[in-house]
Order: structure tokens, then sequence, then C-alpha cells
């Protein structure tokens, strides 16, 4: 039988974090869970021993505190097999309006995206000195379909989603292969968390009551009340699953809607490029450019 693996996984207090936590544990590995308030987890930590649970309070945006349960792991533990980085939330408001709140809209980027990258730097970095290539590691890079096409009343959040893939992706080709280090980017669709509910939703901008970002706002807040999309429990089922795959995908797309939606992003990028690809004949520098450069001097 093989040997349980080490998850490390941030955002356990709820959402998909919660449901991966409670997924390891049941499926006999470890679990390394973070959150800022280690209390939420209080009844699965009287559910296992210390030797199947860790509960360690981590802010992602806390460069210390992410070292500190690291430290923490590898002591308790001695390796960590696979983190989930997964801690997140959303703001809802037009891209014009976010002026008014600034720091709000920058609290979002330093958790989505600069907690995460924070988080990445330190999983490689564990991976490749502590666990070493008989170990490795696999890094799930918890993103969204929003980081391939964008949605109104949410460009920020979708920013900063756009931007850890932009970020991982990179990783993905600066990585040693003898490392043993694999990274998937989750693409997944709507799934049925209270990831809305725990949004800040920003007050609309009067300018736009009769503009898309308004039906989109509408969507939001019914969503926030009643949750849509797939089964939490099952979404994390596929993702324990990529783990166990011994050459898993970089970019992992979850969810018939995320399968939709990135669909027609193609289909659009395709007609943008071939309807205008005639205007980049004729870009070609002609002549010398040394001499090109002296004359414009």
């Amino acid at each position: 039988m093989p040997a349980p693996k080490v998850w490390f996984i941030t955002g356990a207090s709820t959402g998909l974090g919660r449901a991966m936590t409670e997924l390891v544990l049941k499926n006999g590995d470890i679990a390394v869970a973070t959150l800022r308030k280690p209390e939420a987890l209080a009844g699965l930590s009287a559910q296992y021993a210390s030797d199947r649970l860790l509960v360690l309070k981590l802010d992602v945006t806390s460069r210390d505190e992410i070292a500190a349960a690291f430290a923490r792991t590898k002591e308790t533990f001695g390796r960590a097999d696979i983190v989930f980085n997964n801690a997140g939330y959303g703001v809802a408001t037009e891209v014009e309006y976010a002026y008014e709140h600034d720091q709000l809209v920058r609290d979002v980027f330093e958790v989505n995206f600069w907690g995460a990258a924070h988080m990445t730097q330190a999983a490689i970095k564990f991976f490749r000195e502590v666990n070493g290539p008989s170990i490795g590691g696999h890094l799930l890079q918890n993103s969204s379909m929003f980081a391939i096409e964008s949605m109104p009343c949410v460009g920020y959040y979708c920013s900063t989603k756009f931007a850890l893939e932009g970020l991982s992706e990179a990783l993905s080709k600066e990585l040693d292969p003898s490392w043993n280090i694999k990274v998937t980017i989750i693409k997944a669709g709507f799934l049925a968390t209270d990831i809305h509910a725990r949004a800040d939703f920003i007050d609309a901008l009067p300018a736009y009551a009769q503009s898309p970002a308004a039906s989109a706002r509408e969507n939001l807040y019914s969503y926030a009340k009643n949750p849509i999309g797939g089964d939490p429990e099952k979404a994390v089922e596929a993702f324990y699953r990529l783990t166990r795959l011994p050459d898993p995908p970089l970019h992992f797309i979850l969810g018939k809607d995320a399968i939709e939606l990135i669909k027609r992003k193609i289909a659009t990028l395709t007609l943008a490029m071939d309807s205008y690809a005639s205007w980049s004949e004729g870009l070609e520098r002609t002549g010398n450019p040394e001499e090109e450069s002296r004359v414009s001097e």
C-alpha cells in the first residue's frame, strides 16, 4: 500500500479548501490545513489525530507566516508532496469605480496574486530543497475559467487570476525537469461554494445602471444568496485524481461552462487573428538597421 501523501492546503476554512481537506483525510492522506482562523477547523481537529491533521494559522499576505508554516510542516512530517494554492476571495465593482475604493481592490491583489505568488515561491523551494528529486512535488494553482475571459463587475478579481496564470506558466518553463516538480493550473467553472457570499460588494456606480455591469451585479447578488454551479466535493475529487497521474497537465479545465467559455474565447481570438492577419504583412524592417538608426538620430 502506498505511503500517505502530505497535502499543504491554503484557505482551508471554507469552500474548496475545506472540501479538499476533508477529502484528503477521508482518503487516508495527511493534511496540513492552513487558514487565518484555525478555530474554524476545531471540529475536524477533534476527529483526527495530530499525525493526520496539522492545523496552522496562515495569512498568505504574510511571508513570515508562510515561512513558519512550511518550517512546521518540515518539522512535523519531513515533506509536503502536494500544495493546493487555494486561498482567495473576490470584489465586485465596475473597473472605473475602483478608484473610490482603491484599498479594497489592492487587498484582493495582495491575497489572490501576491499571496499566491509568495506561496508559490515557498512551495517550489520546499519541493526542491526539502523533498528533493526523489519526492519532488506537485503545485496545484487554483485559478479560474475567468483567467481566460473576464466578466463584467469582477474585472479586478479576474485580473488576479490572469496574473496568476501568467506567473504559473512562466514558472512551469523555468523548472529543471530533474527536480521532479509538477505545476497544474486549475481553471474550473462555477462551483457551488460560498465565494460570492465572501466577496466585497462595492456600491454600483450610477452611470452604469443600464449597462451590462448592472445585470452582472444582480447575478452576483443572486449567486451570493444561492450558490450555483458544480458540486465542490466532486470538483476536489477531480483535483485529487490529477495528483495521482504520473504526468499531470499544466492546464486543467473542469466544468462544462468552463469548456464552453474557453471554446468561445478561442473562436473569438481566431476570428480576430484571421480577420486582420493581412495587416501583419510588410511589417518587416528593410535596409540596414544600423544605418536606419543613424538616420533617425
